[in-house]
């Protein structure tokens, strides 16, 4: 849903977003692991760490336009995954860090806390969206000259919505890794769950935020009701997104509110 908000209303693409949400995860995990930080100050830091790596990230990077930014997000993610596996000795590199605290043990809880946060973050990220400031972001995201001949500060914005979209990963982050026990390259930094991510949002639809979730809880649904045929699951699933996308561009949400005229 955060990474809707700076693709479908900003029009930035970050190819990316595991960056962000690696660094909320990692922050986590070494104060966790060598500091013994609570959960919640570990989560919190995280997502503070994402919104100053995001700020660092976006100052330079949004300079530039087109694929280029989507370049520099991407080219992110490889420094984060050579960083973690240079210095090992505290990361943990490839094989992962170890977490001595965890969400809950018992996984009707775990699934509590996770539909609680991704309600609360739909419910912030969509109300932003269709505030005022959501309207500057929209304005410019499909015409940045006019936003500003109207006298709207376009840079602001969106390293604004930057800072939003950081924040929020860095917290999912910092979740994820312990609802999994343990930080790891292939859990949190992966261009694979960027990938995963990216279609989920586009699949649900652009500019919806909403739709994000929807795309999200329709992927690891079909890979769960499709995951008696092993490996190739994964490739059943990703020929249904592809033609899910072909068929409907605007994906599930966005097909749905044109219809009714919205």
């Amino acid at each position: 849903m955060s990474w809707d908000l700076l693709f479908g209303f900003v029009g930035e693409v970050n190819f990316g977003p595991s960056f962000l949400i690696g660094v909320g995860a990692y922050t986590a995990a070494l104060l966790n692991h060598y500091a013994g930080w609570p959960i919640w100050a570990c989560t919190l830091s995280g997502g503070a760490a994402s919104i100053v790596a995001g700020l660092a990230l976006a100052v330079p990077a949004l300079r530039l336009s087109g694929p280029y930014f989507g370049l520099v997000t991407l080219v992110a993610v490889l420094m984060l995954q050579n960083i973690i596996v240079l210095f090992a000795g505290i990361t943990g590199g490839e094989i992962g860090l170890d977490l001595p605290d965890v969400l809950a043990v018992d996984d009707s809880n775990n699934y509590w806390i996770a539909l609680v946060f991704m309600g609360v973050s739909g419910l912030l990220l969509f109300g932003l969206s269709r505030s005022a400031v959501g309207l500057i972001l929209q304005a410019s995201g499909q015409d940045a000259i006019q936003a500003g001949a109207l006298g709207f500060n376009v840079t602001k914005h969106k390293l604004a919505a930057f800072c939003v979209s950081a924040l929020f990963s860095g917290l999912a982050g910092a979740m994820l890794i312990f609802y999994e026990g343990t930080a790891s390259v292939g859990t949190v930094v992966d261009i694979a769950v960027g990938v995963q991510v990216i279609i989920a949002a586009v699949l649900g639809g652009r500019r919806t935020i909403i739709g994000a979730a929807l795309g999200a809880i329709f992927l690891i649904g079909m890979g769960e009701i499709l995951r008696p045929l092993g490996e190739a699951s994964t490739f059943v699933v990703s020929g249904i997104a592809l033609l899910a996308i072909m068929i409907a561009p605007s994906g599930f949400l966005g097909a749905w509110l044109s219809r009714e005229g919205r």
